[in-house]
């Protein structure tokens, strides 16, 4: 059954964020979260298998009940969590990212890209815990992200740019060069990825990270 197609209406906001043929298990979702007092906020466009999904900002929805989220299927509690990982409260985010960052959908993989924009470092760390096939070449993990940055070339660059400024303006003074930072550690293992997939080098938004050789004395 698919949902309603006005854009006003806050089902139809959110069943955006995910592919069509997951109209059902978003409704199955929707039925157990709380209504929230504000409507999600500014939803970010991205490609997930051919696919346009519009994945909200931020939504302010409370959790919903442990027992009725164990009840949900697989699926659903997947799309639990990748809704949540969308809530204002950070240490919402940070908890619903742990519960989905392993997941080998493809639909998931925007939401755990765009938490490695954002401001929280203990996400950061979080991401990359959750990814460790992103450091080993032909793991399924590095060819499903790579394959999701190739598709999103704007939206990634966009997350280089934000990495940059928290960094910058939250975290200089804790790792005084960029490549210290864990962001950046992040950032170069998605680059690695979509260069694996797509075999050339890939532009990059960033300041280069200093390597053995340009830190040895001349």
């Amino acid at each position: 059954m698919q949902l309603p197609r006005d854009p006003s209406n806050v089902a139809h906001v959110l069943a955006a964020a995910f592919p069509a043929r997951l109209a059902d298990d978003v409704r199955g979702v929707l039925a157990v979260m709380p209504d929230a007092g504000f409507a999600p906020m500014q939803p970010f466009e991205v490609e997930v298998q051919g696919e346009t999904v519009a994945i909200p900002s931020r939504i302010y929805n409370e959790e919903p009940g442990a027992d009725l989220a164990r009840r949900l299927p697989g699926t659903q509690q997947v799309i639990l969590h990748c809704l949540y990982s969308r809530h204002s409260d950070g240490l919402l985010r940070q908890r619903h990212l742990e519960k989905l960052v392993a997941s080998s959908e493809p639909w998931v993989v925007p939401f755990v890209v765009q938490l490695a924009g954002e401001y929280v470092l203990e996400i950061l760390e979080a991401i990359s815990r959750g990814l460790p096939g992103l450091s080993l070449p032909g793991s399924p993990q590095r060819r499903l992200y790579g394959q999701f940055i190739a598709q999103n070339p704007a939206f990634f660059a966009r997350t280089e740019r934000r990495v940059v400024s928290y960094w910058s303006c939250y975290y200089r003074w804790k790792y005084g060069t960029f490549g210290t930072y864990p962001g950046c550690i992040l950032l170069e293992a998605f680059r690695a990825a979509v260069v694996e997939q797509v075999g050339t080098p890939w532009p990059r938004h960033t300041p280069r990270p200093l390597t053995d050789a340009d830190e040895r004395p001349v």
